[in-house]
């Protein structure tokens, strides 16, 4: 398992330009983007165990990041 963060900007590359442009205009993806943020740096404390949690947290943790990642790439893709 990676202990490594799976920052948007590693994750969709191809799409970085179109990503800040849609963080500064459209209000819904900002959101999208800044929930990602804060659960994905949720997940990689917990991995690291810097804040431990317990397996069914981690799971939940870990579904909850993919389905934002999957709606911004709908988002990036749809753009």
């Amino acid at each position: 398992m990676s202990h490594t963060p799976h920052e948007l900007q590693e994750e969709f590359p191809e799409f970085a330009e179109k990503m800040s442009a849609m963080k500064a205009a459209d209000a819904h993806f900002a959101k999208l983007a800044d929930e990602y943020h804060e659960i994905n740096r949720a997940v990689h404390r917990a991995e690291t165990d810097v804040e431990p949690t317990d397996d069914l947290h981690m799971g939940e943790m870990r579904k909850k990041r993919a389905a934002l990642k999957d709606e911004i790439y709908r988002m990036l893709s749809a753009a």
